[in-house]
């Protein structure tokens, strides 16, 4: 067993990763092997010319990587197995617990594994089951539509096929809605913390997004009505229920008003709501009350799953569903028609719903185990949901937790990542759905909760 000789790699950006990745390039090349000790931190400092606390960082990022494994009292190793690991296509880099990206949890009750091949193969060996490969009008094919307005009744009410459109996600339409809606440099309101599409939609339209103050119900509506008063928006974005990031869902009662106030100014209602089929109570959408303003938004990303690509956008009327297929047609052209009659399919045999179950009820043991881990914490969630907004204690600071989660193998995302104001709250948000099982998620709960307590980044850096 031979040591590791420290250097650092020219082309890094930052010093501890210039220590990464001269071992990583090392392990590459064979100079060492799977078992070989590295040197103790403070000679790896002396070596280098680095301060200790650059080592401490950069073996942190090494264990993240799954470059090494540290033995309390015997030392750092370069981890037994990294060859397969070199061999299956290197090292990905990645963090080992990725709590970062919102998509629902794939329980062994909702079955995709096999559901998706075999409903897939079943609509292919059907009479007319090629012509799910070919082109399809950028509005989505009838008996989507009609599947689709089947499904949004029990939330939007009863709504003709001709004001529905089958997209190719909610992202992109999203960006449809907000190219008819508004030109650049005119203003879409939001709450200061919103969908970071949103803010990409806006960036790349040049539109400029005006924060909305918000408290644990969403939106305020006075926030709303001086907006229009000072800043008149063509529009505003809403995510009604568990609210991402905040976990929010406004009252009917706060709907009445944004709606009262939307009404009274001329404005445009644009409904983001892919969380509603995950929850337990009924509170009506802002397309059933106010259905001549409101662009509603339902995508089976967060019911279903992200993979099938498939959105359903109600249309305030006919003619405007009209003009945006124009706008789906030059940006996305379609959605995808395989998919599209996959998730009809499941509409009409209660397979969807059933899926959509699942994966509530597996919600429903994932914040409770969250709730166990973190109590004591201050964060919001609802218990349908599948992420939750933890506030940090006064001597963290988001960006600083985010870093030091993501460097211990954890990653999350801070609030400037949602923010459309200069001062984001410090918190984070923790997704519960991407780990793969509730036993990985425990960790990586625990490993939070550990770090929540530790003094910050900062603080260490001065003292």
């Amino acid at each position: 067993m031979s040591l590791w000789q420290p250097r650092l790699e020219s082309d890094a950006r930052l010093k501890y990763l210039a220590i990464v990745e001269a071992l990583e390039a090392d392990i590459r090349a064979g100079r060492v092997h799977p078992g070989d000790r590295l040197p103790a931190q403070r000679s790896i400092a002396e070596v280098l010319g680095v301060d200790l606390t650059t080592v401490t960082r950069a073996l942190n990022e090494a264990r993240r990587r799954g470059l090494v494994d540290a033995h309390a009292g015997r030392g750092t190793f370069i981890r037994e197995g990294i060859a397969n690991q070199q061999s299956a296509g290197g090292f990905s880099g990645t963090p080992l617990l990725d709590l970062s990206m919102n998509i629902p949890p794939q329980p062994a009750a909702a079955d995709l594994r096999r559901r998706i091949p075999a409903g897939i193969a079943d609509l292919l060996s059907s009479p007319r089951g090629m012509l799910h490969l070919h082109y399809q009008e950028s509005t989505g094919s009838d008996p989507d539509r009609a599947a689709a307005a089947g499904w949004l009744e029990q939330r939007v009410g009863a709504v003709a096929p001709g004001r529905i459109l089958v997209a190719g996600g909610a992202q992109s339409a999203l960006f449809a809605i907000c190219d008819y809606l508004a030109k650049p440099g005119d203003v879409i309101a939001a709450g200061a913390l919103t969908y970071p599409g949103l803010k990409a939609v806006a960036q790349q339209r040049g539109l400029m997004l005006e924060p909305l103050l918000m408290d644990e119900e969403g939106i305020v509506p006075d926030a709303f009505d001086e907006c229009c008063r000072k800043t008149p928006p063509k529009a505003i974005y809403i995510v009604p229920a568990m609210d991402n990031p905040t976990t929010a869902t406004l009252t009917e009662a706060r709907r009445r008003k944004i709606i009262e106030i939307a009404r009274n100014h001329g404005v445009a209602i644009i409904e983001d709501d892919p969380y509603s089929p995950l929850s337990a109570t009924g509170v009506t959408t802002l397309a059933a009350m106010a259905n001549d303003l409101t662009w509603h938004i339902a995508t089976l990303s967060k019911c279903v799953t992200p993979a099938l690509r498939v959105a359903y956008v109600v249309a305030p009327g006919n003619p405007q569903a009209r003009r945006l297929a124009g706008i789906l047609r030059a940006t996305n052209l379609m959605a995808p028609p395989l998919n599209a009659a996959l998730a009809s399919r499941w509409i009409a045999d209660g397979t969807l719903d059933s899926i959509t179950m699942a994966i509530r009820e597996e919600n429903e043991e994932r914040q409770k185990l969250a709730t166990a881990i973190l109590r004591g914490s201050n964060f919001a969630a609802d218990p349908h949901g599948h992420h939750l907004w933890l506030r940090l204690p006064r001597h963290w600071r988001a960006t600083d937790f985010a870093e030091h989660a993501d460097r211990s193998g954890v990653a999350i995302v801070p609030s400037s990542a949602f923010s459309i104001s200069a001062q984001p709250p410090e918190a984070v948000r923790i997704s519960l759905g991407v780990a793969p099982d509730r036993a990985a998620l425990e960790d990586a709960l625990t490993l939070l909760a550990s770090l929540i307590d530790q003094p910050s980044l900062a603080t260490r850096a001065v003292v």
